[in-house]
C-alpha cells in the first residue's frame, strides 16, 4: 500500500476527480464535493479527503447509483474561503469546511473555534445532541447550510523560532491563529497575527511572514509544516484549540432532492462521524512522530497551560463574540453549558 505521505505528495500535483456510480437506466444526480485539503484515496491520505470519498461511495451505493459524486481536493473547484458562500448560493453542493472560515460573512460561525470553549473530543461530540447543536443547525439552515457530519479536531502549533506553548511565549511572534477570536487571544498575549487559511501557512512560514501556525494536527501533517518548523506544540493530551470542521451541504441543493435521497445523505453523514473522530485523534498522536522524525522539538500541552489560555479567552474573545449579535450570545451561552 502507498504510504500516506507518498499519496499526499503526489495528490498535490494535480486535482483528482472521483466519479462513482452504478449503471442505471436514468440519469444520476451528480454532487460536487470541494475541500482545501490534499487529495488521496479512500484507503490512504488526509482523513478529511478520505471521509469525503467514503461519503461519496456509500451514498452512491445506497442510492443504487441515483446519486454520484465528484471530489475536488486542493480547492481546485472553488477557492478555500469562498466555498461557504458558494454553498449558500447553490453554486457548490458539498464541502468539508472549517466553519470559522465563514466568520467574515457570518460572524456567528466563529463559535466553531472559540479558544478554550471546547477542550475534549467528548465535549465537542456532545454539542450535536445538546441545545447548542440544535441552535447551530437551525442557524446554519437559515443561512442556507446543512451540517452532514460533525467533525471536531484538536490543534497544535508549528513554530520556526521558538516553541509557542504558554501565553507568555507568544510575545513578539507573528502567529496564524485560525479565527478572529483566536487572533484576539494571541494579540492579548503579545503576538501579531496573520489571517490565512491552513493551506497557506506553509508559504507564510517559509517566507518569514509567519513565525508560528496554529492548526489541526491533521493539517500540521498534510501541509508538511514540519519542513519549515523547528518546534511542535502537541495538543494530543490537552488543547485550547478545537475546531468544528464539518461536512456541510447547500440547503438549496439538498431541498431539491427527493426525501429518500435526503435521508441517505443525512444517514451516511452521521455514520461517518466515528471515522472522523478517530482520524483526528490518530493524527494527534501521529503528528509528534512526523515532527520528531524531521528533527523538530516536540512539547506537549497540559491542563494548567490550557487553562491559562482559556482565562485570557474568557476575558477577551468570549466577551467580544457574545456581544456581537443576539444569536452569538445565545450560542456562546448554550455551548458554555456543555460540560467538558
Amino acid at each position: 500500500m502507498l504510504s500516506r505521505r507518498h499519496v499526499l505528495a503526489s495528490a498535490l500535483a494535480a486535482p483528482t476527480i472521483l466519479r462513482l456510480g452504478i449503471g442505471t437506466a436514468h440519469a444520476a444526480t451528480t454532487l460536487k464535493i470541494s475541500h482545501q485539503f490534499p487529495g488521496g484515496t479512500i484507503e490512504a491520505g488526509d482523513f478529511r479527503d478520505r471521509l469525503c470519498r467514503m461519503f461519496a461511495a456509500e451514498v452512491t451505493k445506497r442510492s443504487g447509483g441515483d446519486l454520484v459524486a465528484e471530489i475536488y481536493p486542493n480547492s481546485s473547484l472553488v477557492k478555500t474561503v469562498a466555498q461557504f458562500s458558494a454553498m449558500r448560493k447553490g453554486a457548490l453542493d458539498i464541502s468539508l469546511y472549517p466553519m470559522p472560515y465563514a466568520g467574515g460573512e457570518v460572524p456567528e460561525t466563529n463559535i466553531a473555534l472559540m479558544p478554550g470553549l471546547v477542550t475534549t473530543y467528548d465535549q465537542g461530540a456532545r454539542w450535536k445532541t445538546s441545545p447548542v447543536g440544535k441552535a447551530v443547525n437551525d442557524f446554519l439552515a437559515d443561512k442556507g447550510i446543512i451540517l452532514l457530519s460533525w467533525i471536531w479536531q484538536a490543534g497544535g502549533v508549528a513554530s520556526r523560532t521558538r516553541a509557542l506553548v504558554a501565553p507568555e511565549d507568544a510575545k513578539g511572534l507573528k502567529v496564524r491563529g485560525g479565527s478572529r477570536e483566536m487572533d484576539m487571544v494571541l494579540q492579548t498575549a503579545g503576538a501579531s497575527v496573520l489571517s490565512v487559511p491552513s493551506n497557506e501557512i506553509y508559504t507564510a512560514m517559509q517566507t518569514g511572514a509567519c513565525d508560528a501556525g496554529i492548526t489541526s494536527s491533521t493539517s500540521l501533517i498534510s501541509f508538511r509544516l514540519e519542513e519549515v518548523s523547528k518546534f511542535l506544540t502537541s495538543g494530543a493530551k490537552a488543547s485550547y484549540w478545537f475546531m468544528l470542521e464539518p461536512l456541510m451541504m447547500s440547503k438549496a441543493i439538498f431541498d431539491k432532492l427527493p426525501k429518500n435521497q435526503q435521508d441517505i445523505i443525512l444517514a451516511v453523514g452521521a455514520e461517518l462521524e466515528t471515522f472522523g473522530r478517530k482520524g483526528a485523534q490518530d493524527d494527534d498522536i501521529e503528528v509528534a512522530k512526523v515532527y520528531e522524525k524531521a528533527g523538530a522539538k516536540v512539547v506537549e500541552l497540559d491542563l494548567d497551560t490550557v487553562n491559562k489560555w482559556r482565562d485570557i479567552a474568557r476575558d477577551t474573545a468570549w466577551k467580544d463574540y457574545g456581544a456581537r449579535t443576539a444569536t452569538a450570545g445565545k450560542l456562546l451561552k448554550l455551548a458554555s453549558d456543555v460540560a467538558a
